[in-house]
């Protein structure tokens, strides 16, 4: 009877052991954290990041396996791990250190900044994600600038640039549009659409031959206080010379003929054919701090009418991030050959989204 009553309690403490280790298993070990993929779209994957390049992410995702997403526009919200647990607190507080609440401020201030800048990134991000799935396989940059200023006057200005651009080993095509709008005390100054294009071509030496057909519609030009607005194609055909071809500096020169074609908008407006000979300048250079510099000038000659005219414009672009980008142009036009296309003179501090 006793030798029963040891065997039973044996077991029982035994099984007592067996469930202790189990508990304590349980209780040491934790749910690994995982990672979050984030698309473009905002859909959520959860899992762990296996390898990530510049152009693939390579991830292990918890329910549909391996998957291997493109970069551009992802996001990965790293794993959060289980905090220690906050040690009880006294009592009584002590009074906190001279100086101690600025800098606690300070830091909840850094980590807001840092919280919304990266929020920043990421819709930049996205927004450069969808422009690329649209545009592709073309790269470019989407820019804007803006300004309203009220002193003595109120002046509202606009101004939205597209930019798209592909190269071949030897092809170069440029597609732009610009948008600019300019009021005083709701009086409009400027309100032209732009929109020109490009197509270069390399031969085997420093040679090339290039097409370039613009068209410009200003619906806001005066001339002595008459209405003049006008839509103007320009058509340049060229051929050049590279002086100068590397990875840091690229300089062009050459000599094109140009077609004005002209239509006025206003009652009683003709159409107007011209042409012009022309010779151009073109640089383009890398600068340190992520800076690049492109500059075309050109000055025109018409031989049937011995007048002249140039434009000239230049722009210095700074990239601070991938898709993140600002720029400051300066154009100027002085004496158009076809005889109708209004003079400027424009200075823009741009913002842009890389794509």
């Amino acid at each position: 009877m006793m030798c029963e009553r040891l065997k039973f309690h044996g077991r029982g403490l035994a099984v007592g052991l067996f469930w202790l280790v189990l508990l304590g298993r349980a209780a040491g070990v934790e749910t690994p954290a995982r990672e979050v993929l984030v698309y473009p779209d905002g859909d959520r994957v959860q899992g762990r990041v296996v390898e990530r390049t510049k152009d693939t992410v390579v991830f292990q995702s918890d329910r549909f396996g391996l998957l291997r997403v493109p970069a551009a526009g992802v996001e990965i919200i790293p794993a959060v791990t289980p905090a220690d647990p906050a040690p009880a607190k006294p009592a009584v507080a002590a009074a906190p250190p001279p100086g101690a609440t600025g800098e606690t401020s300070t830091a909840e201030e850094t980590t807001t900044e840092s919280a919304t800048e990266a929020r920043i990134t990421a819709s930049l991000a996205r927004l450069a994600a969808k422009l690329q799935e649209s545009f592709k396989p073309w790269s470019g940059r989407f820019a804007f600038a803006t300004e309203v200023v009220n002193d003595t006057a109120e002046r509202n200005t606009v101004s939205v640039d597209l930019q798209l651009q592909r190269k071949w080993k030897s092809n170069e095509i440029q597609l732009k549009g610009r948008y600019d709008f300019s009021s005083t005390d709701q009086r409009t100054t400027t309100d032209m659409v732009k929109a020109d294009g490009l197509w270069r071509h390399d031969f085997r030496g420093k040679g090339f031959t290039l097409y370039r057909p613009g068209l410009e519609w200003s619906r806001a030009t005066y001339r002595a206080g008459v209405p003049g607005d006008y839509v103007l194609l320009q058509q340049e055909i060229g051929a050049g010379l590279n002086l100068w071809a590397t990875n840091k500096a690229k300089v062009r020169t050459g000599v094109s003929e140009n077609l004005f074609d002209t239509w006025g908008l206003v009652p009683g407006g003709e159409h107007t054919s011209s042409t012009s000979e022309s010779a151009f300048l073109e640089n383009e250079l890398k600068l340190p701090w992520s800076l690049l510099l492109v500059q075309r000038g050109i000055y025109y000659y018409s031989i049937a009418t011995a007048t002249d005219g140039w434009e000239n414009r230049i722009e210095l672009t700074k990239k601070f991030t991938k898709t993140l980008s600002t720029a400051l142009r300066h154009e100027v036009r002085r004496g158009s050959p076809d005889g109708k296309a209004q003079d400027y003179t424009r200075l823009r501090l741009m913002f842009g989204v890389d794509f």
